[in-house]
């Protein structure tokens, strides 16, 4: 896979990301049960702060109705392989990205369409990855069966953004955003996270 597949990304995720993913899966696993939760946050919170906009409502509530299910599935991993549920420090990576997020309207809206869209591709890209090399074959299935539903995300939040602002401003404005997720992935982050 590579960042040309995946449009929203101006990089593909180093070799090395990958290693160290797959020499540290159960904390891998752990930091997705955060991501997962999270993801269903963002969708939420996103539906509390544009509460009358029914087309976004009605998609942000299947897209956290689908990650709180993700985030079940991969607590049932987390328990097969004896892991607790723990805190677990953050890579960078999401504060950097939200924190690219203007204050005002209709930038606020846009921005934090155009920054879900990017963690939701980083996150297709990464499970694909994690699925094409993952040496627990049963584990590998389930990440793949993970990438698809990642996909549909960010097209739901593409799409919301192409509908809610300007196609130029919002070429535009992704374009900026995702140099700065290519430049906070450029240097591996020592903790391995799914995001790192």
């Amino acid at each position: 896979m590579s960042a040309t597949t995946i449009k929203l990304l101006k990089t593909p995720t180093q070799a090395a990301w990958v290693e160290q993913a797959l020499a540290n899966l159960d904390t891998v696993l752990l930091d997705h049960s955060h991501c997962e939760r999270k993801a269903a946050g963002v969708a939420v919170n996103l539906m509390f702060r544009y509460p009358s906009n029914a087309p976004l409502v009605r998609q942000l509530t299947a897209i956290a109705q689908e990650e709180l299910a993700h985030f079940e599935q991969v607590n049932q991993w987390l328990d097969r392989r004896g892991i607790p549920l723990a805190p677990l420090k953050a890579a960078p990576y999401g504060a950097r990205l939200s924190g690219q997020i203007r204050r005002h309207e209709p930038e606020r809206l846009l921005d934090s369409l155009l920054v879900a869209a990017l963690i939701e591709a980083r996150s297709h890209e990464r499970l694909g990855l994690l699925g094409d090399h993952c040496p627990e074959p049963e584990l590998a299935a389930f990440f793949r069966s993970l990438r698809a539903s990642e996909a549909r995300h960010y097209g739901i939040y593409w799409l919301l953004a192409d509908r809610e602002c300007d196609r130029l401003a919002l070429w535009h404005r992704l374009d900026e955003l995702a140099a700065v997720e290519a430049d906070i992935l450029d240097t591996l982050h020592p903790e391995p996270r799914v995001h790192s």
